[in-house]
């Protein structure tokens, strides 16, 4: 079971600075010596003149130029856009290769539902399909996709529409045109960086340069690359918190940080943060707002990492009748919240067979439907049938140690081994 961290994507006139790729400076954000790596937060420091490449001082802008190869590369950079610009470009042409590759099999003899190719007319990139489209619909090449979304926010910024037209329009950067569902793993990391170079020469304090850098992080801890995730969410808090970003902004990118320091072990320190943002959804939001529904479900996950399993249960049992009203039983955050609780049952080392039997018919209800709304290849779906499994196993276990049922024992064992189906 993991996090599912916030997709909300909130516009604010703050932003947050970009990244290049450059010796011994980190790959997302220009806070570091491009030399010896000195943190320079957003502010220190001193930049190239020509392509703002960032030093300490004047003693490691020399040393770059005349060894360390910034002599050669400083035009080429310029020419792209600048430092952040440039790298930009480099990380989203690689993101877009890895999703290609990824997707291959999948997409294979189908065309691009926006250019009807298969391979895309300038970059001759391959298809990629990360969403919950089935059957023939929802190929396409990630750079339609964005150029796809970048007009349609475009038009809504040149014409005035408002934040709100902007926002939905924003969505298109993360989620598809057709299901609706978000992109999730190597597409969405790939679409993240194409948002980023479109947006990163804005200025600082511009909302749509915030949502894409937003955008980007959550790209990459979809694809497994927390590390940076947890740069880019590091960076991109201490930015909104310096200029002053409104508390629910600030509470999207603790919800994002908290989910990445998940993913790198750091539990405690998740916990209490996922804490403080239920605490201040309630603050700022009611009850039965959705967003104060996935702040419940984030920080009920993170008592289950923690094995605090009642307070988890607790929890879930007090939110679910208004995630069953609000965004509905089908919705993606109702059917995670009945499959945390079933978790919660099972994985209590004091769980009774009545808990593991409600675990199981939870988990054997949630799992068809996850199926149908999600498809069956969403990362969500395939935790859910591994939990199912885990659950029977973990149910019939018990019975046969307490002598409830002889077939227990074979059923599970027949629950170890992955069926065709759930």
């Amino acid at each position: 079971m993991y996090l599912i961290t916030s997709q909300i994507i909130e516009r604010a006139n703050f932003g947050q600075s970009g990244g290049q790729e450059l010796p011994k400076l980190h790959p997302m954000i220009l806070t570091q010596c491009a030399v010896c790596a000195t943190d320079l937060g957003l502010t220190l420091g001193k930049k190239c003149g020509r392509c703002s490449t960032r030093y300490c001082g004047p003693e490691c802008q020399k040393q770059h130029w005349e060894r360390g190869g910034h002599d050669k590369l400083c035009k080429k950079i310029k020419k792209a856009g600048g430092a952040e610009q440039y790298n930009a470009n480099k990380k989203y042409t690689e993101a877009v290769a890895v999703a290609a590759e990824a997707c291959a099999e999948d997409t294979k003899g189908q065309t691009c539902y926006i250019c009807t190719q298969a391979l895309h007319w300038k970059s001759k990139e391959g298809l990629v399909r990360g969403c919950s489209c089935r059957g023939t619909a929802g190929f396409a090449h990630v750079s339609c996709l964005a150029e796809q979304a970048k007009i349609l926010v475009a038009e809504a910024e040149e014409n005035h529409l408002g934040i709100k037209a902007e926002e939905e329009r924003f969505e298109r950067w993360s989620s598809c045109s057709l299901c609706e569902q978000d992109y999730h793993g190597v597409v969405q990391c790939a679409l993240g960086w194409a948002c980023w170079k479109t947006h990163v020469g804005r200025p600082e304090t511009d909302g749509a340069r915030y949502t894409a850098i937003s955008i980007l992080g959550n790209g990459l801890g979809m694809a497994g690359q927390h590390q940076d995730a947890l740069f880019v969410q590091e960076a991109e808090l201490s930015t909104l918190r310096r200029l002053g970003a409104p508390e629910e902004n600030i509470l999207v990118v603790q919800s994002n940080l908290a989910g990445t320091y998940q993913e790198l072990g750091r539990l405690e320190e998740a916990n209490r943060m996922l804490r403080d943002v239920y605490s201040g959804r309630l603050n700022v939001s009611s009850q039965e707002h959705e967003v104060t529904l996935e702040a419940a479900l984030n920080y009920a996950n993170s008592l289950v990492r923690l094995n605090r399993f009642e307070e988890a249960k607790a929890l879930i049992r007090k939110m679910m009748p208004a995630a069953r009203r609000v965004p509905g039983e089908s919705h993606d955050v109702g059917l995670t919240m009945r499959w945390l609780y079933a978790v919660a049952l099972y994985e209590d080392p004091a769980a009774t067979l009545e808990g593991l039997r409600e675990a199981v018919t939870t988990l054997e209800d949630v799992v068809p439907i996850a199926r149908r709304v999600l498809g069956g290849t969403h990362p969500l779906v395939e935790g859910m049938e591994i939990s199912l499994r885990a659950a029977r196993a973990a149910r019939a276990a018990l019975a046969a140690r307490e002598g409830d049922d002889v077939s227990s024992v074979c059923e599970g064992v027949a629950a170890m081994t992955p069926p065709g189906g759930a």
